[in-house]
């Protein structure tokens, strides 16, 4: 059976998967990332885990992997297969698509950014289904964006198009680590929301699902640190809708994890917010922690269906 390779790498862990043209998962496998080794042995993990993959779909289906799609973190020369940064790997410009390529015995690669690469998959297959513009907001320990144009990404000229939670809603709020201050993710992402909480509620332990859950049982302390969330997201939202126009706006990230607690109120803030622009469906993702996987293997065939054959 003709399948390919799917690699999602993360800052602790790595998902992967052999995917059927139909986008059938075939075969799945978790392994850690073993960051604490350094970022040469991560390069040297991810090479292993791919290898492995290339032998089971031998074993499993008679014939090796046709290609192979690699999500990472970080700054992505996606054009070049280059690594550039990132900053929770410690590596700089690694040549991933040639490490990859040639220990998989030549067969092509595609490498992506993480977020991007899930914002495919939510939009091809996912939350965004068939919409033909739409844009996916991971809320997790920071916040990103991917804009999804007639089923493919845009990644901009430099690679750097979607940095939504760079955008400064509270100019001069807390400091970020970009260099600004009062960027969205500062104030919003489910890291932001769990330290204030943490502080508001006196527990040092607390996080964004306690702040939920809180919210939901009527504590006002907690609603109040929730809407300033909301508020800031909104804001940071509206400004993402009035450039760019989607048709259908995808939420997710550990903060979708909250359903109407979070949806509710933030389809409330971003309607009042709007003026001229026209509003967008606000949905949650539908993928979950398996977008960056699915997306990896979309990569990977589009890689095959741009190919000229030989």
């Amino acid at each position: 059976m003709k399948h390919v390779i799917a690699l999602d790498v993360g800052g602790t862990g790595m998902k992967a998967a052999l995917v059927a043209e139909d986008g059938t998962l075939l075969h799945e496998a978790r392994r850690a990332t073993g960051r604490e080794r350094g970022p040469d042995a991560v390069v040297e993990t991810i090479q292993d885990f791919a290898a492995e993959l290339l032998r089971t779909g031998e074993e499993r289906f008679g014939r090796p992997a046709s290609a192979a799609g690699v999500a990472v973190p970080g700054i992505v020369d996606a054009e070049n297969g280059i690594a550039v940064y990132a900053a929770n790997l410690g590596w700089r410009d690694v040549p991933l698509r040639e490490l990859i390529g040639r220990r998989l015995g030549g067969i092509p690669v595609a490498l992506g950014h993480d977020v991007r690469t899930g914002g495919l998959a939510e939009g091809r297959i996912g939350a965004g289904r068939g919409a033909d513009r739409f844009l996916f907001v991971p809320l997790g320990t920071g916040i990103a964006g991917a804009i999804g144009i007639a089923g493919r990404i845009e990644a901009g000229a430099h690679g750097y198009a979607g940095e939504i939670g760079h955008i400064v809603v509270r100019p001069g709020g807390p400091a970020c680590g970009c260099g600004q201050r009062g960027c969205l993710e500062t104030l919003a992402s489910a890291s932001a929301v769990s330290r204030a909480w943490a502080a508001a509620s006196g527990d040092p332990e607390a996080d964004a699902a306690h702040c939920a859950k809180a919210v939901e049982a009527g504590d006002e302390r907690a609603r109040e640190v929730w809407l300033t969330a909301v508020g800031a997201l909104a804001d940071g939202l509206v400004t993402a809708i009035t450039l760019l126009d989607p048709r259908t706006l995808i939420i997710g990230g550990g903060l979708a994890e909250a359903g109407e607690t979070l949806f509710t109120p933030l389809r409330a803030a971003v309607e009042e917010r709007v003026t001229f622009q026209r509003l967008p469906h606000i949905v949650p993702a539908a993928l979950g922690d398996t977008a960056g996987c699915l997306g990896a293997g979309l990569l990977a065939w589009d890689l095959l269906a741009t190919e000229v054959p030989a």
